[in-house]
Formats: structure tokens, sequence, C-alpha cells
């Protein structure tokens, strides 16, 4: 199952959740433990995950009393591989959902899991080798950066000088800058500069510094990410410069959204890559066993760009992200 668009996802969120409900009473007779596996609060994105893979756990044991939620959070790769072997030598697991730390330190572990004859849902970022997945659910990168710089092309006119801060040298981060330069080529905007700042605030803010030192016109900036804006937005602001008409990131931060809201003219859009997609896996996963319904292949999130106008639908105001 690939379900790419908008619209189908919503569909099939529709059909979960009406599948979930509609089969609760064929659950009672039955017991099923899942247990979810994330990485802690180490940064703005990661605390959201974990605020939303706490909230469903709520929500899935009060619709199914029959499924009991364990969420396990873990501050590094080492640690998510202990806590792997703890859930498992003192649970009989039906399901696991796991945000792996790392794609090479994780797989092994899970796949030793997944030999038990449990359930694998993995959420982000990949495993090594992704046939010991069940069901797969992430966001489009490549949609992150493709729609940021379509819209970009269009307020510069084609043309102008940005700067790029990349995050971590991974697949995620390869996709979204591939995504944007793809449609930034196509046009006479020229890309000053690009390098990692690691989707860190602080050297975001560092990096930006740089730029500002060497560059003495920026017409925009895309920061990849919402946490690394933040450090952007307070180096171009300490600098005083007023040629960066626009400074954009993604992920949907609660903060920068709640710029979009206020029509904020340096950052009027972001492109959503909500951490409550691990609320949509463990949902998915929760159907398998409760609503009988089939939930393996891939689902792929959509990222269409946040303005002003659908900006409510993106904001959650008790999350930390």
């Amino acid at each position: 199952m690939t379900i790419k668009t908008r619209s189908a996802a919503l569909l099939s969120a529709t059909v979960v959740a009406g599948t979930l409900f509609g089969h609760a009473a064929i659950a009672q007779d039955k017991e099923f433990t899942i247990a979810v596996s994330i990485p802690a609060a180490t940064h703005g994105w990661t605390g959201g995950v974990v605020y939303h893979a706490q909230e469903a756990e709520k929500q899935i044991e009060a619709a199914f009393p029959s499924i009991d939620v364990i969420v396990s959070t873990a501050s590094s790769a080492t640690a998510q591989v202990s806590s792997l072997e703890d859930l498992s030598a003192t649970n009989e697991l039906d399901a696991l959902v796991i945000l792996p730390f790392t794609s090479e330190e994780l797989t092994g572990p899970v796949e030793q899991v997944a030999s038990n004859g449990t359930f694998i849902t993995v959420v982000d970022r990949g495993l090594s080798d992704p046939s010991i997945q069940d069901l797969y659910v992430a966001g489009d990168n490549i949609a992150v950066g493709a729609n940021t710089a379509k819209w970009l092309v269009d307020k510069l006119g084609g043309k102008g000088e940005i700067v790029v801060l990349r995050g971590i040298p991974t697949v995620i981060d390869d996709e979204r800058i591939q995504g944007f330069k793809d449609v930034i080529d196509q046009s006479d905007i020229e890309i000053l500069d690009m390098q990692y700042a690691n989707w860190n605030q602080d050297e975001a803010f560092t990096l930006m510094q740089d730029y500002l030192a060497r560059y003495p016109n920026i017409d925009a900036v895309w920061a990849n990410d919402d946490d690394m804006l933040l450090g952007v937005i307070e180096a171009v602001d300490q600098a005083g410069r007023g040629d960066i008409k626009f400074a954009l990131g993604g992920n949907g931060m609660k903060q920068v959204i709640e710029m979009v809201q206020a029509g904020d003219e340096r950052t009027p859009i972001s492109t959503p890559y909500p951490p409550s997609m691990i609320a949509s896996a463990m949902y998915m996963t929760a159907a398998q066993f409760a609503g009988q319904a089939p939930m393996r292949g891939s689902f792929k999130l959509d990222a269409p760009l946040i303005t002003p106008e659908n900006a409510d639908q993106f904001y959650f105001p008790n999350s930390p992200f």
C-alpha cells in the first residue's frame, strides 16, 4: 500500500478511525501489547514525538481496554538498543512501533524482535534493511524542499541570492535538499552557500553569522528545519540586516506556526513534517490488531504549504513543539 496524496492520507485516516471504533467490541476478548520505542526529547521535534506518543497511548488504551501500549524513550542509539532488549525480555510483544535513533545500530535489534513474530512498524528514519518492517510511516521530505522552493521562486520573481542551512548528513536531509535544488535550479536564483548546521539552533546561529559576514546581500534563507530557523532569525536580527526578505524553515514548530498565523512578513509560510506522525503509526498499528484491517506497506504524509489561511490545522497548543 502506497499512499502519496493528502486526500488519500485523510481518507486512510478516516478509514482507520472508522475501523478502530467500528470493531472495538470484537477486540474486547483479546489481549495485545504494543511497544513504542522513540528517542527522548533531546530537541524540539523529538519533544513533539514524545508528547504525541503519550497522548496516543492514552487515547488507544481508553478506546480499546484489550490493548496495552508501552511507550519507552531513549537518549541514544545504545540506550534504545538496551531498551528494546528489556521490552522484549519482559513482555510478549504483539507489535513494535519504533522511530530508530540510527538506522545501522537499530536494524539488528529490531530484526531480533521481528524474529519472534512481532509486527514491526518503523517511523521516519528507516532501517538499513526495510524488509524487516511490516509498516512504514514517514513524511514527504522531497515535498518539504520542493514546495518551499516553488513558493520562494514565485515571491522572488525567479531571481536573487540565497543561502541554505543543511541538517545532519542523513537520507532525510538529502531528500529535502534534492527537492529544493531541483526547483531552484530551474530559476535564476543563486545559492551562495549551503552548509550543515545539524538541525541545531546554536549551530545555525553561528553559521548564519558567518554567512552574514561573507555576503553583503542575501535575499532569502532556507533553514531546512524550524529549530535552525530560530537561530537564523536571531543572527539576522542581531546583525540588523534588512536585505533578507524571507527566512524559511520547515517541520511546523509551534513557535513558527504562530509567526505564520500572525502574518509575519519574513516568515509567512512553513511546511509540515509533524512529530504527530508517531500517533498516526500507533493508530494504524492498533488497527492491525483491533480493527481486523491489514496495515502493511508505506504511508507517506504530504507536505503542503502552511499559510495564514490553514495554519490552525497544524497548530497544537499543548504540544512542546
